[in-house]
């Protein structure tokens, strides 16, 4: 008996996604619940799931095709052969692979990779039976993919030899070119941002910040801080409570252009930006203004965690009413960030150093950083942007004011 597998809802507005791979060949033996099919959607993967367990059929969808919620991609057989002339399998007998970014052997070659552990492998073409695992049992871990990655990259361009034969024109050396098929993610990334440039009234003002006050607390609190909340005083909470004060006074910056109308939102639900294997995507910290510093980190934490293991959901990052950008953490000293549509503002970061400053008449040397904010003219007014990020400036210089909510 033939036991279809279709394509499993994907979330609110979406209606279609690519086949990205597929992780069962036909006749390997197959687990209730086991991914068998990863799906690329505009936002995030999403592994498929055995609806029961067998021996894996028939491709029906190719990798690469482009499917919609409810379509056929193959089938699963209860109790044929596999391929080859083996045995029937049993529906029970099938091994669920274990739950972490390991790859578990399997047989002498073939390996079933965790969906971090593929991801990795899939970004930088690593065939993982040339890589020696180090995780446990020898089993390949996502940092064994990295690492041959980055010894791929620093391999010599293989040279040809006059005895080669030549059957066609060898391009030059250390000149090769490779194309490359864009996932969903980075293609529905390039079509937001154009779309915000074509259609926003971008603009962005600037500003620097003294970062003195704030690293003197992190420097004094951290380490208590750490032992009672479980997680690292970070930057990120100390600008989102600033970005809030800010979005409160300025409500403007925390509205939506929707039609005709304005949307003013009373609440603060920031989108904060993270590098993700397949590109940079937005989780979204909700209901910012009512939590704590800790529970700030806390959920940041979390969403870099997800990002990493390319675990995010479609409900991690819907709405979100406000961006924070932080591009300081690869070196960037100034930057002009894009909103992320529908939102009319997003805050960028950039990296601290020691720079001469004015204080009191005086040349001192003090920690500072660039902050800049990108908005849409359409909606917010210059002044208002430039208090805002005056608002941000005032509250990271002077801690206190996120204390008593000035």
């Amino acid at each position: 008996m033939s036991i279809e597998v279709k394509v499993p809802t994907l979330g609110e507005s979406v209606s279609e996604a690519t086949v990205g791979q597929w992780l069962k060949k036909p006749g390997e033996a197959v687990a209730l619940d086991e991914p068998i099919c990863s799906l690329e959607t505009d936002k995030v993967a999403v592994d498929v799931p055995a609806p029961a367990a067998g021996v894996m059929g028939n491709y029906i969808a190719q990798e690469g095709d482009t499917v919609s919620v409810g379509a056929l991609l193959g089938t699963i057989e209860d109790g044929v052969a596999a391929a080859g002339g083996a045995a029937p399998v049993a529906r029970t007998e099938a091994p669920v692979p274990p739950a972490s970014d390991t790859i578990a052997p399997k047989g002498d070659d073939a390996a079933v990779l965790s969906p971090a552990v593929r991801r990795a492998v899939l970004e930088h073409g690593i065939d993982p039976s040339s890589v020696k695992g180090t995780g446990k049992d020898g089993r390949l871990t996502k940092e064994d993919v990295l690492a041959a990655a980055v010894a791929k990259q620093a391999a010599p361009a293989p040279v040809v030899t006059a005895a080669a034969p030549v059957v066609a024109a060898a391009p030059v050396a250390g000149r090769n070119e490779e194309r490359v098929k864009m996932t969903r993610l980075r293609q529905t990334i390039a079509k937001r941002l154009k779309s915000a440039q074509e259609t926003a009234a971008l603009l962005t003002t600037f500003n620097d910040v003294d970062m003195t006050a704030v690293m003197e607390a992190r420097a004094k609190y951290k380490d208590v801080f750490e032992k009672k909340h479980g997680v690292k005083l970070g930057l990120m909470s100390f600008f989102a409570k600033a970005s809030v004060l800010a979005l409160k006074d300025i409500p403007s910056v925390n509205a939506q252009i929707q039609g005709e109308e304005i949307v003013y939102f009373d609440y603060v639900d920031i989108s904060v930006a993270v590098s993700a294997p397949n590109g940079l995507v937005v989780p979204v910290v909700r209901d910012v203004d009512k939590m704590s510093f800790a529970g700030i980190e806390k959920a940041i934490a979390d969403y870099g965690k997800k990002a990493r293991d390319g675990a995010l959901t479609m409900a991690d990052m819907a709405g979100g009413t406000f961006t924070i950008s932080n591009g300081g953490v690869f070196g960037g000293l100034m930057s002009t960030p894009i909103i992320n549509p529908p939102q009319s503002a997003v805050l960028g970061l950039h990296r601290i150093e020691d720079r001469p400053v004015v204080r009191n008449g005086e040349i001192v040397i003090r920690p500072m950083m660039y902050i800049a904010l990108s908005y849409d003219h359409r909606l917010i007014d210059g002044r208002e942007a430039v208090t805002a990020l005056k608002t941000i400036k005032e509250a990271i210089e002077d801690p206190t004011r996120l204390l008593i909510d000035m």
